[in-house]
C-alpha cells in the first residue's frame, strides 16, 4: 500500500512508470486538470481548492467536505496499486492529504511516527496546517495530527518539491 506524493510536473511520468490505480489532483481551481490517460474517470479525486491555510475573500480554502471527499476516495482504495497525489508543487495540499489518507487508514497508528515518515520522505513537505486541522477534527484524532505536524520542524523550501513515497500502513501505537 503505496502513496505517491508529487508536483503536477512529474503527474504523466509518474502515471507510465508507477501505473497507480487512484489519482488525487489538489489544484486551484484554474488550474485543474482533465483525467490522464491511465487513470480510470470514477478513480480520479479532483479537488479545486487554492493552497491557502486560512479563509481569504475570492479563494477557495480547505473545508470539511474536501476533507470528507478525501477520506471516503481513500477507503475505497485497495492499495493493490498506488495511489498518486498531487498538488501544483508537490509541497502543501498534496503531502496534507498524503499524512490525512495515512492516519485514516490507520486509526490507531501513532500521528507523530507518521510525520516523521513523512519529514523523511519529504525534507521540503510543508502540509498544509488547515486541511490537517480539518481531518484531525474529522478522524477524532484529539490534536495529535497538529501536533505531529507542528513537531515535523521547518520545511526545507523550494519551488517544487521531488515526488516520493509514504507508506499507507503504520504500527499501531506501541506495537512495532
Amino acid at each position: 500500500m503505496t502513496l505517491i506524493v508529487s508536483p503536477l510536473s512529474h503527474v504523466e511520468r509518474l502515471i507510465a512508470e508507477r501505473r497507480p490505480s487512484h489519482l488525487v489532483s489538489l489544484l486551484d481551481p484554474d488550474w485543474m486538470i482533465d483525467t490522464p490517460a491511465g487513470i480510470a474517470p470514477g478513480r480520479h479525486l479532483k479537488i479545486a481548492v487554492h493552497d491557502i491555510h486560512l479563509a481569504f475573500p475570492g479563494m477557495t480554502a480547505p473545508d470539511a467536505a474536501l476533507v470528507d471527499a478525501l477520506v471516503e476516495f481513500g477507503a475505497g482504495w485497495d492499495g493493490a496499486a498506488p495511489m498518486l497525489i498531487h498538488c501544483h508543487a508537490g509541497i502543501s495540499r498534496s503531502t496534507a492529504s498524503a499524512f490525512v489518507l495515512a492516519c485514516a487508514r490507520n486509526p490507531r497508528a501513532d500521528e507523530a511516527l507518521i510525520a516523521r515518515r513523512l519529514r523523511a520522505a519529504a525534507p521540503n513537505a510543508f502540509p498544509n496546517r488547515l486541511i490537517v486541522a480539518l481531518a484531525d477534527r474529522r478522524l477524532g484524532r484529539g490534536g495529535r495530527m497538529v501536533a505531529a505536524i507542528e513537531a515535523m520542524g521547518q520545511a526545507d523550501f523550494g519551488v517544487e518539491g521531488e515526488p516520493f513515497e509514504l507508506a499507507a500502513r503504520h504500527p499501531v501505537k506501541g506495537v512495532r
